[in-house]
């Protein structure tokens, strides 16, 4: 009889000291059968950009300001018309329930008790349906990894905008898989199933590799389809996976309304830029004309501060709020986002900015 996959039960508060340090705990906490730790942990080839995206924060410095007058931070902030409390949001995440049985359920849950963004990913362990009702007053996001087939892109994105997912994702630099070899050395096959495949496809995603999954998205995505998912959607659309300026300038010709800077936690192309390295040219070419969202790498609050400072306008996570689930569940997730508010309330204190937006007109030194 075939072994039914088992993932972590915890629900509780995770005593956290610092973010970098909860992988070796869930290394412990989580066994790697059947690969799903290398998975979630795993990069592309030696792994050199995954590791660039922390340590070139170390390439700028925050300049110390005091007499300033400042009590306390005020990490609040605003997307569009949708307030939050804080400017780091959660990053779509695929495949959850590897890391926690309640997957995506509990992360919304987590997510939304910071009073924050939640993104449901294509490749999902819950449906958007049940991610929609586990945090029903808390806006959430729908990531797309387009499919060569519209008709299936479209059933899609009815059920995101059923479920009131407030804008969609949609993912360009992920047309296939970067060479993970740690997926390869584990042989690893999803062993749970992608509800939001089933329905329409063939299959749920259950057994297959990640070049099986990868097989049915549409390789090569063009401008135009910026267009055609706002379309279908009505909702705005997020370009995520943008690493250089004149793709920025390119998405936002044909019609996005974010830009999300990232390199998908150098799972993709590696040898490739850090993220944080090519976010202040990106920035200057958006000019605020759209809102800017930034991942890869962010280990610390001043990683928060230091995004913030070179443009970005929101800050997203993705493996440490997995390893907050794998640890604690929903609870869990709160925790990793509130020990990166508190990190990041100390910074912006000590470093003479109250607001989010003192300190996106903070500059940084070299």
């Amino acid at each position: 009889m075939k072994k039914k996959y088992e993932a972590s039960t915890a629900e509780n508060h995770v005593d956290i000291l610092n973010i970098a340090g909860l992988e070796a705990r869930v290394k412990d906490h989580m066994s790697n059968e059947k690969g799903a730790f290398g998975y979630i942990s795993g990069g592309s080839e030696d792994e050199w950009t995954k590791k660039q995206n922390t340590e070139s924060f170390n390439k700028r410095k925050i300049e110390p300001r005091v007499l300033q007058g400042i009590d306390h931070a005020d990490l609040s902030t605003k997307l569009w018309d949708i307030d939050l409390k804080t400017p780091i949001i959660q990053a779509p995440s695929a495949a959850q329930g590897l890391a926690h049985a309640k997957g995506e359920t509990d992360t919304a849950k987590g997510v939304a008790a910071a009073g924050s963004i939640f993104s449901i990913s294509t490749y999902a362990s819950t449906s958007i349906e049940d991610a929609a009702a586990a945090a029903p007053d808390a806006p959430q996001f729908f990531q797309l990894y387009m499919s060569k087939d519209d008709n299936f892109n479209e059933f899609l994105i009815k059920k995101a905008v059923a479920a009131g997912a407030k804008a969609i994702v949609l993912t360009v630099d992920s047309t296939l898989g970067g060479y993970r070899e740690a997926d390869v050395a584990n042989k690893f096959q999803f062993p749970l199933p992608m509800p939001n495949l089933a329905g329409y496809s063939a299959g749920d995603g259950e057994g297959k590799g990640i070049s099986e999954i990868y097989a049915s998205a549409k390789q090569g995505i063009v401008p135009t389809d910026i267009q055609k998912i706002k379309n279908m959607s009505g909702l705005p659309v997020i370009v995520k996976g943008i690493q250089s300026p004149d793709d920025a300038e390119l998405a936002i010709e044909f019609g996005a309304d974010g830009i999300w800077v990232s390199n998908h936690g150098g799972r993709q192309l590696d040898g490739g830029p850090a993220s944080f390295e090519v976010l202040p040219d990106i920035a200057d070419a958006v000019d605020q004309r759209v809102p800017v969202i930034f991942d890869s790498g962010v280990r610390r609050g001043e990683h928060v501060f230091k995004a913030l400072a070179s443009g970005a306008d929101l800050v997203a996570i993705g493996r440490p709020i997995i390893y907050g689930l794998n640890l604690g569940g929903a609870q869990g997730v709160t925790d990793v986002i509130e020990h990166l508010n508190m990190e990041l309330s100390i910074t912006m204190q000590l470093a003479g900015t109250k607001t989010i937006n003192d300190v996106k007109n903070t500059e940084l030194l070299w």
